[in-house]
């Protein structure tokens, strides 16, 4: 008996604790159901809003691309002063580097004020092209000059400021006229040289800039030219051959080997680390974005000017039976030049071929071509650079790949694309032929007008003395 009424209370027990719990348990489903139902509600619901309320968010300004930008416009500012200064220094005889950085100085300020005034709108404005003006073909138009229609708002490409991009364009404005002026080295009046190089920046760089870069005709039929094939390399180099061939030779230049001993091979060696490093900002900082592209060209830069500078050395070597510093110096920038159309379109192979066929091609140029044809040019600026850039311009017709550009990017004949290499040598005949005749008008005008050539007893006694009154190095007492 007693047995059964514990087991009754027991029962009771265990049933009247078990009612909480089934309690809870309805509750925790009925809340969770009621969550479930609440999150459907909560997803669909603004999701359904969405889809009718979108709006366009503004383009806010990329802090890390900006910062990057800055510094490649640093980096490429320092390509001319002091980088190609201290480079084309080293190279001339004693008398006369003071002239070259003089040259170097005068073109960094008068260029840099004249790109502000109306260069930028000339090359990256749109008025003429929105108005549909045939001038739109040639130059951008008169919307931006002096940078008026922009503000600190106002943002470009990568999201970065437009007056950051208008400064990083006028670096590249800047060192294009300076590489012209290692054809005429040594024999050239500054005022003829002050004269001739404001026009030709006027009339030759900025509309094949804008041809190029800011909308023109080259850019429409999809010509390929990350960072200064043929707006730099290729209308300096062009421009350079030119003047050297009108100007005529240096007096006492011989024709066979070095014409004169560099007075300074530190220099051409400090000169070519700075050019070498400011390239970074050259080519990776033409993306206008610190990324994976950027990352690209910075490697593809290296790579090509580390190939080319040990191709001219190996030549050297095996030729004359000694490798020199100039030597490996003058192959690195060839690397350099040629890469820099390219730096966005090809990969680590691409940079290999580019730098080694750069350097071979460049260094014919320079040790039979010159001295066979007996023009002066003075410091290869048509050998290196022109060359460079013709070079550079066509492989990137070849090398170029998806791998880099991306899926339905462009790509080049190794990969089957044989159109963009055809588009690439009319883009570069093109930049020959305007830069030739350009260059020879204003040849003749300046030196009808002024005189560019120097009198042979300034030429003697150097151009340092004879046109600037200073000489680089003080006797010692």
């Amino acid at each position: 008996m007693m047995k059964r009424i514990l087991f009754k209370y027991i029962t009771i027990l265990f049933m009247l604790s078990s009612l909480p719990v089934a309690v809870i348990a309805q509750d925790s489903a009925t809340t969770t159901t009621d969550s479930l139902q609440l999150a459907v509600t909560t997803i669909t619901q603004p999701a359904a809003e969405e889809i009718i309320t979108v709006t366009e968010t503004p383009a806010t300004l990329d802090s890390g691309n900006t910062a990057w930008i800055i510094v490649a416009t640093i980096l490429v500012m320092m390509m001319t002063v002091p980088g190609l200064a201290l480079f084309y220094g080293g190279l001339v005889r004693q008398k006369n580097v003071l002239s070259i950085i003089m040259q170097c100085l005068f073109v960094t300020g008068v260029i840099s004020i004249l790109w502000i005034s109306f260069g930028y709108s000339w090359v990256f404005g749109t008025s003429f092209m929105e108005s549909e003006s045939p001038w739109g073909a040639i130059v951008g138009g008169w919307d931006k000059v002096f940078l008026h229609s922009l503000s600190l708002d106002t943002l470009t490409t990568g999201n970065i400021p437009e007056i950051l991009f208008a400064l990083f364009q006028c670096m590249f404005a800047v060192i294009t006229p300076a590489l012209i002026i290692g054809a005429f080295a040594e024999r050239v009046k500054f005022s003829g040289y002050v004269v001739f190089i404001i026009l030709w920046s006027i009339v030759v760089y900025n509309p094949m800039a804008h041809w190029v870069w800011g909308g023109g005709w080259l850019q429409q039929i999809g010509a390929i030219d990350f960072a200064g094939g043929t707006v730099v390399h290729i209308n300096a180099g062009i421009s350079a051959l030119v003047l050297a061939i009108m100007i005529g030779r240096r007096k006492g230049y011989r024709t066979i080997g070095h014409p004169f001993t560099p007075h300074n091979v530190t220099f051409v060696f400090i000169g070519t680390a700075l050019l070498w490093l400011g390239w970074f900002g050259f080519n990776a900082g033409s993306g206008l974005a610190a990324d994976g592209l950027a990352a690209n060209a910075f490697l593809v830069t290296h790579l090509a000017t580390s190939a080319a500078a040990v191709v001219w050395m190996v030549l050297e070597w095996f030729l004359y039976k000694k490798p020199t510093a100039v030597g490996f110096c003058t192959g690195a920038v060839a690397g350099l030049v040629a890469i820099t159309p390219a730096a966005g379109t090809v990969d680590v192979l691409g940079a290999f071929a580019i730098g080694g066929i750069s350097a071979l091609v460049c260094f014919f140029m320079v040790a039979y071509v010159k001295p066979k044809l007996k023009y002066d040019d003075s410091l290869d600026a048509f050998g290196v650079h022109g060359v460079g850039g013709i070079v550079g311009s066509i492989l990137t017709g070849i090398f170029a790949t998806q791998a880099i550009t991306g899926e339905g990017g462009v790509q080049g004949a190794l990969y089957g694309d044989w159109h963009q290499l055809w588009i690439q040598i009319l883009a570069t005949g093109a930049s020959i032929v305007y830069s030739a005749v350009l260059t020879f008008i204003l040849f003749f005008i300046v030196n009808k007008t002024i005189g560019l050539r120097a009198s042979k007893e300034e030429e003697s006694v150097g151009l340092d003395i004879s046109q600037h009154g200073e000489i680089a190095y003080s006797e010692d007492e």
